[in-house]
């Protein structure tokens, strides 16, 4: 990926530049898209090159050791009771969807990185219907902009959204806003993990599939987190080319 072109201007616009490549050669693309529209305005903070390029998913409980993203709390081990407003112009709860594995994805219409995941996402809530699987996105973002994109692109699953409440409710998740991140839950509202960075789909597979045995009860929450965390970090490995 290269980096967008940025206009001479100094020293400023040089070093702006260098900071512009190396974020976006790691994956952040959102988080320099958020910094450059919305300047100011929320209290949004750089990640690291592992963190930004989703090196690691993280096991729910834990303390936020590996990938500076995550606050110095710790993820849920449980879903928040998250409220917020949807496209559909009422008010939602995470618990709207009790009883079914949820991914929730953090995105914004301005973050490139979250725009390539929604094909993804639309196929995998089809692919994994019969498991109840229902993806919810919450879009840190402004109504008439969103609404539009999920025209434009044939988004059939809920749409939660809104500035200070998206950021509260990433907040709740222990993480500080680095786009994009999904949350994966099983049906009992557990957060199985967290995935920083763009979602690929072989990660997606790995992780429904140990939801999948844990909700069947063939598998203990604590014996999925673990896998999944190797797993995603061996995906990792393979795509990168690193030994």
């Amino acid at each position: 990926m290269s980096a967008a072109s940025v206009p001479p201007g100094g020293a400023r616009s040089r070093g702006l530049l260098g900071v512009a490549a190396v974020l976006l050669l790691s994956g952040a693309v959102g988080f320099i898209a958020y910094r450059l529209m919305h300047a100011g305005r929320a209290p949004v903070h750089p990640t690291t090159p592992a963190a930004a390029s989703g090196a690691l998913a993280h096991t729910a409980g834990e303390p936020a050791e590996e990938t500076p993203a995550l606050s110095p709390s710790k993820v849920p081990e449980t879903l928040p009771d998250i409220q917020m407003p949807g496209v559909d112009g009422r008010l939602h709860r995470l618990t709207d969807w009790k009883g079914r594995p949820l991914i929730i994805n953090f995105w914004a219409t301005w973050c490139e990185p979250c725009r390539r995941e929604i094909p993804l996402l639309k196929t995998l809530r089809h692919e994994y219907a019969e498991n109840r699987l229902e993806i919810v996105g919450i879009g840190i973002d402004h109504l008439d902009p969103v609404r539009k994109f999920a025209s434009d692109q044939g988004i059939d699953y809920p749409l939660l959204l809104g500035e200070r409440e998206g950021l509260e409710a990433a907040r709740a998740f222990g993480m500080e806003t680095v786009l994009p991140f999904s949350v994966f839950s099983d049906r009992a509202g557990r957060v199985v993990t967290l995935k920083v960075g763009e979602l690929h789909r072989d990660e997606a597979e790995l992780i429904l599939a140990r939801i999948r045995e844990v909700d069947a009860g063939r598998l203990s929450l604590i014996a999925a987190q673990s896998q999944i965390s190797e797993g995603v970090r061996n995906l990792r490995r393979l795509r990168t080319g690193q030994d």
